[in-house]
């Protein structure tokens, strides 16, 4: 089995929104052939959405949009998520609360979570937000995309 799939991919809006969608279930996602089931993005909070059990909020990186989701009741995710597994949940709804009040509009954050589709389109599942400081790590955010890809993400999974 392919590896790629049990970490966090370094991705661009613009590479994480044309990953191909694998007709599996629960839907699964291919970049050059390998599994990717997590992202990791970095840019801008340009939209928020706040409701009583989830925030949506969108991430520009310059590249894209990415459309992330952040389940505020861990109660009601796991009991509507068959997917999730114990050592893959999303966090509890206090950690998630927190992570809330780092998203507002404009602010310059990181994000990781599961990739999932909801209505036909790619979105993220957060897992965690991290708000940064240093304007630079955008920059280094697209370096490190561009190298990983390179050197790690866009080679064929070794057949077998």
């Amino acid at each position: 089995m392919d590896s790629l799939h049990l970490v966090h991919v370094k991705l661009l809006a613009a590479d994480l929104l044309s990953l191909a969608s694998r007709h599996t279930s629960p839907p699964s996602f291919a970049r050059c052939g390998r599994t990717v089931a997590r992202a990791e993005v970095v840019g801008v909070v340009v939209s928020r959405d706040r409701r009583e059990k989830f925030l949506r909020f969108l991430v520009d990186d310059g590249t894209g949009c990415v459309p992330c989701i952040l389940w505020l009741n861990h109660q009601y995710l796991n009991a509507n998520d068959s997917s999730s597994r114990a050592s893959d949940s999303d966090p509890t709804a206090e950690m998630a609360l927190k992570m809330s009040e780092l998203v507002s509009l404009g602010t310059l954050l990181r994000v990781r979570g599961r990739i999932v589709l909801y209505r036909g389109a790619i979105q993220i599942a957060v897992r965690d937000v991290v708000l940064e400081k240093d304007p630079n790590v955008e920059v280094l955010h697209w370096l490190q995309c561009v190298h990983m890809a390179k050197e790690c993400y866009d080679l064929q999974p070794p057949s077998a």
